[in-house]
C-alpha cells in the first residue's frame, strides 16, 4: 500500500502581488494536492489574513507592489505556522532574520516547489 503524498489535502495562503503567478501558483499547488485557503495580493491583506486565517503553512512572495512581505512572515511565525518564500530576489533578499525559512528562487517549477514544499512546511506533519 502507498503513502499519500504528505501534501495532499495541505492547506496554504498564498501572498503574491502579481495576478497571473498568484493563478499559475494556485494551479500547481491544486495539481500538488494542497488546498488554497486565500490569496492576497496586498500587505495588508496578507497581515490580515496571516493573523486568523486557520492554515497549515503559506508562501510569500517577498515584494508585494514594493512593499515586503515580512509582517506577514512576523505574524506566521508568531502563530507557529511555517512559509516559504518565493522571491525573483533568490537569497539575497531575504533578511538575517529569516535566514533559515525556505527560499525558492523564481521562476521555479512544480518539482522544485514540491520539493521545498516537503521540506519546509510538512515536518512534524501527522
Amino acid at each position: 500500500m502507498s503513502r499519500p503524498d504528505p501534501l495532499t489535502g495541505l492547506r496554504l495562503l498564498v501572498v503574491e502581488d502579481e495576478a497571473l503567478v498568484a493563478m499559475a501558483l494556485e494551479d500547481m499547488l491544486g495539481d500538488l494536492g494542497c488546498v488554497v485557503v486565500d490569496v492576497a495580493g496586498t500587505l495588508a491583506r496578507g497581515v490580515a489574513l496571516a493573523e486568523k486565517l486557520a492554515i497549515d503553512g503559506a508562501i510569500l512572495d517577498i515584494n508585494l507592489g514594493g512593499e515586503k512581505v515580512f509582517p506577514v512572515a512576523e505574524r506566521l511565525a508568531e502563530r507557529g505556522v511555517p512559509f516559504v518564500f518565493c522571491t525573483g530576489y533568490g537569497l539575497a533578499g531575504v533578511p538575517a532574520d529569516f535566514a533559515k525559512a525556505p527560499t525558492l528562487a523564481k521562476p521555479y517549477d512544480q518539482r522544485q516547489l514540491h520539493d521545498l514544499l516537503i521540506s519546509g512546511l510538512t515536518a512534524g506533519r501527522a
